[in-house]
């Protein structure tokens, strides 16, 4: 891991970005912490980091205030990072069926989807190593966000990781419901009830195959991008019960 910038925010919050294998994150540590601190991984879509920074950093933030490390790194094919053409080719067959009307077909899901998760699973492990040797950094560990099947690839594999606030607005391979009965860590997941993006049944059919005895469905009405504030503040409540 090599740090290539860093800058105090406001609250208390210091930020740096770094690479990791050719690969970019951003990493947020609240300043006045005296011990290590427990490190939540925060999960986004693939639009690019300089794209969602706003809304990550505002997370990071708000993580920090609960004594909170965060970090994140680039999805596979987002940002400044090679195209992938497999992906690059099922968001093509996307936007055509979605310009057609038709119903988006299990083959563009899965083709959309299980490929970021085997390409970025492994890396977002890779990260978590080096992030957990940083000094101030310690367990335990949280994933909040999307894309929702990763954060099932990784609660599923990744024994370090205690806790997950999952966000549901993406299209859902078949494949991870069988994963989803095998993630037993405590889950928070959140569902816009009107995300003109997601299959709203296929959300509730995930999170009734989830595994884990803990587990809380927050449904609030809006679209993909109208999560209201408090339900944020549920989320940061849920990772200060089961992280701080």
């Amino acid at each position: 891991m090599r740090f290539t910038s860093e800058q105090p925010l406001d609250g208390g919050v210091l930020e740096r970005e770094f690479t990791l294998d050719g690969i970019p994150g951003i990493l947020w540590t609240p300043t006045a912490a005296s011990a290590p601190v427990p490190l939540i991984l925060l999960g986004h879509p693939t639009l690019g980091l300089r794209r969602m920074y706003p809304r990550l950093a505002a997370r990071a933030r708000h993580a920090a205030a609960d004594g909170f490390a965060t970090a994140t790194v680039e999805l596979p094919g987002s940002g400044d990072r090679p195209r992938l053409p497999v992906l690059e080719q099922a968001r093509a067959d996307l936007r055509r069926a979605k310009e057609a009307g038709r119903p988006v077909d299990e083959e563009i899901i899965d083709a959309l989807v299980l490929p970021l998760v085997e390409e970025a699973v492994p890396e977002w492990r890779a990260a978590l190593d080096a992030l957990l040797a940083l000094p101030g950094i310690g367990g335990p560990v949280g994933y909040s966000g999307g894309v929702i099947s990763v954060g099932i690839r990784l609660a599923v594999v990744e024994p370090r990781i205690a806790a997950a606030v999952l966000f549901a607005g993406s299209l859902i391979p078949r494949v991870m419901f069988e994963e989803a009965r095998r993630v037993t860590v405590p889950l928070h997941v959140l569902l816009q009830w009107d995300d003109e993006g997601n299959d709203r049944q296929a959300a509730l059919d995930l999170f009734d195959a989830f595994g884990s005895e803990e587990k809380s469905l927050h449904a609030n009405m809006g679209g993909h991008t109208g999560v209201p504030q408090f339900a944020g503040e549920a989320a940061a409540r849920f990772f200060t019960r089961h992280l701080g």
